[in-house]
């Protein structure tokens, strides 16, 4: 029986949002993020959406003892999605990968009403920077849609649950790359 395992590919890269054992670098591919709502959260957040073109680097970590209740209470919002001959990655044993994403019927673009947080975004490069270096962060930026969301500034009362502290140089980099972008950040809590 195979070993169940999920793609991380927004805060879940960020090992310091989770205890699940044996994370690894992996690719995914068919598919890219975007940043999305539904009518289920108040912010905007990261889905994956199937796109033949590209592939997305992420995470994979096992699911202990085979139980996806913990992370599916974790990723609430999200369907999960067998995915093991989409991914690449270099566990000897045979493993059964899944990714979350939101059905396409059931999210839209951000919104004003619904932007993407500042907290967020710092906790997914974070991880891209710690474990893609800073090319992987930038392909994190390229291969994600939706930058024309508003961007809402929360670092001084961070709203994400899972925040992190972000060193000067990694605060610096995800600052630097949304002016490259010319992303619109909002001032608020």
């Amino acid at each position: 029986m195979a070993d169940p395992y999920f793609f991380g590919y927004g805060s879940l890269v960020n090992a310091a949002t989770h205890d699940f054992s044996d994370p690894r670098p992996a690719r995914l591919k068919g598919w890219r993020r975007a940043w999305r709502h539904t009518d289920l959260r108040e912010v905007a957040f990261l889905t994956a959406i199937p796109d033949p073109q590209t592939e997305i680097e992420g995470m994979i970590a096992h699911v202990p003892g085979g139980d996806w209740d913990k992370l599916d209470e974790r990723e609430w919002a999200y369907d999960r999605v067998p995915a093991t001959d989409s991914v690449t990655h270099f566990v000897k044993h045979e493993i059964e990968i899944a990714v979350y994403a939101v059905p396409a019927h059931r999210h839209q673009p951000p919104s004003r009403a619904y932007p993407i947080l500042l907290s967020y975004l710092d906790v997914v490069v974070q991880g891209y920077l710690r474990e893609f270096g800073r090319e992987g962060a930038e392909r994190f930026f390229t291969t994600t849609d939706g930058w024309d969301a508003p961007i809402l500034n929360d670092r001084a009362a961070p709203r994400y649950p899972r925040h992190q502290k972000l060193r000067a140089e990694e605060t610096g980099f995800v600052d630097d790359r949304l002016a490259a972008i010319g992303a619109r950040i909002v001032e608020g809590a």
